[in-house]
């Protein structure tokens, strides 16, 4: 009897301990990646603090789930690498989910519906299909699901490549491209709501689907899966609470999903 009775007590204080170690492993502090030109999703402000759209769900689900978060800025092109070499431990970028992503990172639920689309001088480019566009100057964020659509399809257009989502705009004020090929919604409520902006506007078809990908969420690394969960249960949490639609209306008058 005294025999079991130790048993008993060793088994307890085991079953405390490893309590104990999924606390600290499910509280770990996280370290979480974004890009930080890419208004109004994420940018740095006059007073030099990163914020904006993704800046804020971030921080949502770091209170979700009650753990300390430092969010970084990361160049797009470099930003899956840094993650799969253990920089930070998470994206909140607006990533799109793609089969090639897919490869390389696991991807939480789904956060925001998106599509792609041209801009270019008002009035021009009805038809912005590959044959219609041939000899063009296109801009493109490097490494972007738009740059890899454009890659596929407009091959008899110049692509012009730029290592972040505002040096395009800026090429196409100047001239130096004919179009460029965003986010819809982030053309809308960033580039075309400036006043360097007002004589152009969206232009063609919105474009969605294969490796312009169905939506945006959240990368992790792929042998994360605990943390995986723990942003989903998230992630459900803020659509269910409000919070999601609450930050959603500080950025845009209308639903991302």
């Amino acid at each position: 009897m005294m025999e079991f009775r130790k048993l008993k007590s060793v088994l307890a204080m085991s079953v405390v301990a490893l309590g104990a170690l999924s606390t600290t492993v499910m509280a770990r502090d996280l370290r979480i990646a974004t890009e930080g030109t890419y208004k109004p999703w994420s940018f740095v402000d006059e007073q030099g603090k990163l914020t904006g759209w993704d800046v804020d769900i971030a921080n949502a689900l770091c209170e979700e789930m009650k753990v300390k978060c430092e969010i970084v800025a990361q160049e797009w092109d470099g930003i899956i690498p840094g993650l799969n070499a253990k920089k930070y431990d998470m994206i909140v970028a607006s990533m799109t989910v793609t089969e090639k992503r897919k490869q390389q990172v696991a991807f939480s639920k789904k956060y925001k519906n998106t599509t792609s689309q041209f801009v270019a001088a008002k009035g021009t480019y009805p038809d912005t299909s590959p044959a219609a566009l041939a000899g063009k100057r296109i801009g493109v964020q490097r490494g972007s699901s738009q740059d890899t659509f454009l890659t596929d399809n407009y091959k008899d257009s110049e692509i012009v490549r730029y290592d972040k989502t505002t040096d395009p705009e800026m090429d196409l004020i100047a001239g130096r491209v004919d179009l460029m090929i965003a986010n819809r919604v982030t053309s809308m409520v960033g580039f075309l709501a400036t006043p360097e902006a007002a004589n152009f506007g969206l232009v063609g078809q919105e474009y969605s689907g294969g490796v312009l990908g169905e939506g945006n969420a959240i990368a992790l690394r792929k042998d994360d899966a605990e943390l995986l969960k723990q942003v989903n249960a998230a992630l459900d949490a803020i659509f269910a609470n409000g919070k999601y639609d609450q930050i959603t209306s500080k950025y845009f008058k209308f639903k991302l999903m």
